[in-house]
């Protein structure tokens, strides 16, 4: 089959690029080893007739801007046609073609299918470490809510829902309720690299969870009252991991002074996470959902962190 080419300069980019790009994006792609990202993509380019296809490391390249963005697939074709900074993340040259929204739709649905979004994270998650910037300090444990692509269903006509792995949720003291997903995270104490995520519907509760969000090499755990259980503390006890995990008071043993006082103090270190999520909300547009099903969602979810990652990438390296 044959492929497209793509990566060279152009008499005119060689110019244009003289104006600068985006300076994050310019220390991301000398950093990454994205060859090693490649071998995880080894044998997946789409076979058959017609168009020359794309090199998937660079379809790849382009669903991370449009994580790292907050773009829809019309939008990022755009932006790939529109930006120099773009083209030349990705590869592409002044005289290539650039892949249309349904091409990329189709490439992040078959990462989906052949559960490679996982592998991609995990690859990138080793280069992290494997570059000192995962610093092991402790693991901030925490989730968020992502509202569904679909409109609500009526309360008790979940049946009807066109989403039917999305679920309802009603945080305890706020009033309303989400009908969605939760994203269940690990984030790395001191450098702010998520480490692990998990995506479920939103009635799953935190703690459910968390025992898959904890790698073991972590100095400690930090988490809500959410995730305080016996067996955890024993677990944790047993890895030599400490755990930060802030106590529950119930009606016959109320919190003793010492207790709360500890709690304040973890509820202050495990506060950081929260910047995460206000990171892929508020910057990377991640409020709802783009998709339907559980399957994607969490796709959706794995490329944020990834995005997220290599923003975090550029900034501890800038």
């Amino acid at each position: 089959m044959s492929v497209k080419s793509t990566g060279q300069l152009g008499f005119g980019e060689i110019g244009a690029a003289r104006r600068g790009g985006v300076p994050a994006l310019d220390r991301v792609s000398a950093l990454v080893d994205w060859a090693g990202l490649e071998r995880q993509l080894a044998g997946f380019r789409e076979a058959g007739p017609g168009r020359p296809g794309y090199r998937p490391i660079l379809l790849f390249k382009a669903l991370l801007l449009q994580a790292w963005y907050g773009l829809s697939d019309g939008e990022l074709e755009f932006r790939l046609g529109d930006s120099l900074a773009f083209g030349r993340f990705v590869g592409l040259s002044l005289e290539d073609e650039v892949p249309d929204h349904t091409t990329l739709c189709r490439f992040r649905n078959r990462l989906v299918s052949a559960c490679l979004l996982e592998r991609l994270f995990g690859e990138l998650d080793r280069q992290l470490e494997a570059s000192g910037l995962v610093l092991k300090q402790g693991a901030l444990l925490d989730a968020t809510l992502i509202e569904a692509a679909t409109s609500r269903p009526r309360q008790g006509k979940e049946a009807e829902a066109r989403d039917p792995d999305a679920a309802f949720v009603k945080r305890q003291g706020k009033a309303g309720s989400t009908y969605g997903y939760k994203a269940h995270v690990g984030v790395d104490q001191g450098s702010g690299l998520v480490r692990a995520v998990i995506t479920t519907p939103a009635n799953v509760n935190d703690t459910t969870c968390a025992d898959d969000l904890i790698r073991g090499d972590e100095a400690a755990v930090y988490g809500d009252k959410a995730y305080d259980t016996h067996a955890r503390r024993a677990r944790l006890k047993r890895l030599g991991v400490k755990a930060r995990l802030m106590r529950r008071p119930n009606q016959y043993h109320p919190l003793t002074r010492r207790q709360q006082f500890r709690n304040n103090l973890i509820a202050k270190r495990r506060a950081a996470v929260e910047t995460t999520f206000a990171t892929w909300k508020r910057r990377m547009g991640l409020v709802r959902a783009r998709y339907i099903g559980l399957a994607k969602v969490a796709g959706q979810i794995l490329l944020t962190a990834m995005a997220f990652n290599l923003r975090r990438l550029a900034a501890l390296t800038a």
